[in-house]
């Protein structure tokens, strides 16, 4: 297993926005295409309070390439990201790293 560390920073005032959108729409369309999801955070105390942080579980790169990819060009998620944004842009950033367990890790 591999892990992706994905952190989004809203612009001011957007985080219920985007926590909306993955509540009821996004974490369904990862569903259908088999996306795993490991954890979401929002910051409580550091230094920006604007990020959801997340995690996503593969299998390995070659799972994440064609899984996101599905995602990326599904037309439902388009819809959903459009509507979420009518109001306005949401993301002003996305960061993602990928992780690998150690052999200590209680997570594998």
């Amino acid at each position: 297993m591999i892990y992706e560390l994905r952190v989004y920073t809203t612009l001011p005032g957007r985080m219920p926005a985007l926590l909306k959108r993955f509540e009821t729409q996004t974490l369904r369309i990862w569903e259908k295409h088999g996306i795993k999801q490991a954890g979401f955070w929002t910051t409580l105390i550091g230094p920006n309070n604007n990020d959801l942080t997340y995690l996503v579980a593969w299998e390995s790169m070659g799972d994440r390439e064609t899984k996101w990819a599905a995602f990326m060009a599904d037309p439902e998620w388009h819809k959903a990201r459009d509507d979420s944004e009518k109001d306005g842009l949401i993301v002003a950033n996305v960061a993602s790293s990928f992780l690998k367990p150690t052999s200590f890790s209680s997570v594998k």
